[in-house]
């Protein structure tokens, strides 16, 4: 069964290549195109590591609307823009403030909670095939603040218990029992225990794409210019050459909207630019990632170092890195932990972000041989199996128990 259908994948992000093998567990022949090897620097590479199954309150919130000038206007704050981009963000940002209601806000937390819930338990059955060791660490995630914006808090904590997403109110001391090397700047926190993360989530892509492989899946290093149709059956073209498929998945990532905008979708798709940074040989100085939300930071344990990530920039693909965003991390690091020495790699990477923050997983609304899984912002690493898995039921029309409305793309119709 399925062994003569194929189906091309256009991306090979986690996004891609855990939607591949979902589709080889049922038998299909795929095929991936990228035009980079998969384990190089794209998101799935520079990200913070989290699997994150808490995560489900979204950025479009009813207090952020008014925390938008003071987080731009300040060099600590997570926000920044680049000013060459503003005209092009603009009618993005304004379907971000219609979707910032507190009906809209509840409608997202709800649909990811949906998804996040099951997003550990789809990992466990890739991981299942491949050797971990020493890769993925379950020693959870522990957010804190200081004693500013605890209106924000308050209502990230009572949403949170809404929708049944699990977590533990933390106090100084237990903060400090936790993480005795973090200065002691916080006031209160949360931990989230069924949280874990990757030590080098380049290396874990890399495991899946090369078990990918080893089942029989082709790679083809080539950047896809155009999909066309014979008899709705889609043809992946390339510079070199020209394939065809039964059917088509884009995932990839931020570049999606050049594909969707040849089917005739106008998905209102864009960047958030994210950097990280190492601090060599300082992974002992935390056990397990630490996010500082007031000013929208984070800091992973990893094999690289200690890896400290964070910031929202927007400022499409084709901007160069900023220094002051590195600059941002480095002094937010220091203002957490003694001791650190100079920084290294710079990187800068692309969130695929939607103004009502969820992610487009589904048929696209003109080609019903075309199917999306994209957009899925800050949650890409932890949402990648789940999406995978939700796709593949999608193919072979099996039901997925999942109101899977929510995610089309016919929200932007």
């Amino acid at each position: 069964m399925n062994k003569n259908i194929k189906i091309g994948i256009i991306g090979s992000g986690i996004q891609g290549v855990c939607t591949a093998l979902f589709l080889q567990k049922k038998n299909f022949a795929v095929t991936l195109f990228d035009k980079n090897d998969p384990g190089t620097s794209a998101a799935s590479y520079g990200n913070a590591g989290h699997f994150s199954p808490y995560a489900s309150i979204p950025l479009n919130r009813p207090d952020i609307v008014t925390d938008i000038p003071a987080m731009l206007l300040s060099s600590t704050g997570p926000l920044a823009l680049k000013w060459n981009y503003v005209p092009k963000m603009i009618p993005w940002f304004l379907k971000f403030l219609k979707n910032c209601s507190t009906k809209n806000m509840m409608h997202t937390a709800k649909y990811m909670h949906q998804i996040l819930d099951l997003a550990l338990p789809a990992y466990d059955e890739l991981f299942e095939e491949i050797d971990l060791s020493g890769l993925v660490e379950n020693k959870g995630i522990m957010y804190i603040w200081n004693d500013q914006n605890l209106k924000s808090r308050d209502l990230e904590i009572n949403i949170r218990n809404e929708i049944g997403a699990e977590q533990q109110l933390l106090n100084k001391k237990e903060i400090h029992d936790l993480e005795p090397n973090i200065k002691k700047i916080y006031h209160a926190g949360v931990f989230y225990k069924k949280a874990r993360h990757a030590r080098n989530p380049g290396k874990i892509w890399l495991k899946l794409f090369n078990l990918f492989l080893s089942k029989g899946g082709k790679f083809i290093k080539s950047n896809v210019d155009t999909i066309s149709f014979s008899e709705e059956k889609p043809i992946i073209k390339t510079k070199e050459s020209s394939f065809n498929f039964e059917k088509v998945l884009i995932t990839c990532g931020a570049f999606s909207k050049i594909l969707t905008d040849q089917m005739d979708e106008k998905i209102p798709l864009d960047t958030e630019r994210g950097y990280h940074i190492h601090f060599k040989n300082c992974e002992h100085l935390i056990s397990r990632p630490v996010v500082f939300q007031n000013r929208g930071f984070g800091m992973t344990p990893m094999e690289q170092g200690l890896r400290v990530v964070g910031t929202v920039e927007f400022g499409g693909l084709k901007n160069p890195l900023s220094k002051n965003r590195i600059k941002n991390l480095v002094n937010n690091a220091k203002f957490l932990l003694d001791g650190l020495p100079e920084h290294q790699d710079e990187w800068l990477g692309f969130r695929p972000t939607l103004p009502d923050y969820l992610p487009v997983i589904g048929p696209s609304k003109n080609y019903k041989n075309v199917f999306y899984s994209f957009g899925h912002h800050h949650l890409g690493w932890t949402l990648a199996a789940i999406s995978g898995k939700i796709i593949s039921k999608m193919i072979t029309n099996e039901n997925t128990n999942l109101n899977l409305e929510p995610y089309s793309s016919k929200r932007f119709s």
